[in-house]
């Protein structure tokens, strides 16, 4: 059943991210959702119940949005054709649809639950594979989309993403955050450079796949057995840090690179102010991500706590989260 769900998976984001009419968008939308479906509700618990439940339904609303906005489009042009989306009410459509599918402001709150209910493998699968054909639905109409909403709405992002992840103590919900604001840096580009969109997603999906893999390998759900993970695997939970700051976009890391050509861009389009307030606004997550590297490697618990002490291992560690931090931390330089 689990290769039958990652093969829908797989095929879903290929259909979608291939086609040229708006029907089979939509068609590969569908499959990738109800391939997922299962895999959130894997663990009979009532919360990943709840998880599958609110995760079906914004994306059955975001599908219908979808195929609303192209079917006027179509009422109004005559054309079925991605690229040729030009209609301004369908452009408006499609874009508040877009933005339910990843999680955008103001339709962001399905998505900290829905990771939250979820194991850590589902999760890294939510927060990357499920948000790439989306992205490339943004890249391909971004030319007839409005840059002045779009802006607005990626600026919020990096606001919530930012502010909502300050007092959080459980991983998951803290990576759904940054999730969140990181897809404001990628929104506020996308009228004017879509292949730095496309870079910057590839780059956090790299980044977030480093950080769910090791939290994977830890076994780690809250800040507080992330505390006591160092005893297990000192030199992991070095890893842990290097990538943690990189996802914050710090320079000498990969993070940074994003940041810093979309700032570029920015400024090159006349948009300083955006580009000021957007950086500043990464300063919040940069808080979240600095207290899960403190947790994870700089602070030693104390000797009366009541945690269980992990034991040290000896055991590889698996070869994909070895290249993924690698390049996490080493590609910019």
């Amino acid at each position: 059943a689990k290769l039958i769900f990652t093969t829908s998976l797989f095929l879903g984001t290929t259909i979608t991210i291939s086609s040229n009419h708006w029907i089979t968008a939509w068609a590969g939308l569908e499959i990738n959702t109800l391939a997922i479906l299962p895999l959130i509700s894997k663990s009979h618990h009532p919360r990943s119940i709840e998880a599958a439940t609110k995760y079906f339904l914004t994306q059955a609303t975001a599908s219908t949005l979808v195929l609303f906005a192209s079917m006027t489009n179509a009422w109004h042009t005559g054309q079925w054709d991605i690229s040729q989306l030009t209609h301004p009410t369908s452009c408006l459509i499609l874009t508040s649809a877009i933005a339910m599918k990843l999680g955008l402001v103001p339709f962001h709150f399905w998505f900290p639950e829905v990771l939250q209910g979820s194991p850590l493998a589902t999760g890294l699968l939510l927060s990357t594979i499920m948000k790439f054909p989306p992205v490339v639905l943004l890249v391909m109409t971004s030319p007839s989309l409005n840059p002045t909403l779009l802006t607005f709405m990626a600026i919020s992002s990096a606001a919530l993403g930012g502010w909502m992840g300050l007092n959080q103590t459980q991983t998951r919900k803290i990576m759904a955050f940054s999730s969140i604001s990181h897809l404001g840096w990628m929104t506020i580009i996308i009228s004017y450079d879509p292949k730095l969109t496309l870079l910057n997603f590839y780059l956090y999906t790299m980044m977030t796949a480093a950080v769910f893999l090791i939290l994977n390998t830890n076994n780690t759900l809250s800040l507080s057995t992330l505390m006591t993970t160092w005893a297990k695997n000192p030199t992991l939970s070095a890893m842990l840090l290097l990538t943690l700051l990189s996802l914050a976009g710090l320079p000498p890391l990969t993070g940074f690179l994003p940041k810093w050509l979309i700032i570029q861009e920015l400024t090159k389009q006349d948009m300083a102010i955006a580009a000021t307030v957007i950086s500043l606004l990464s300063l919040l997550g940069l808080f979240f991500y600095l207290r899960l590297a403190y947790c994870a490697t700089i602070t030693l618990p104390p000797h009366t706590t009541n945690h269980m002490k992990q034991w040290h291992t000896n055991k590889p560690v698996n070869t994909s989260i070895a290249i993924l931090t690698t390049m996490s931390t080493m590609l910019l330089p």
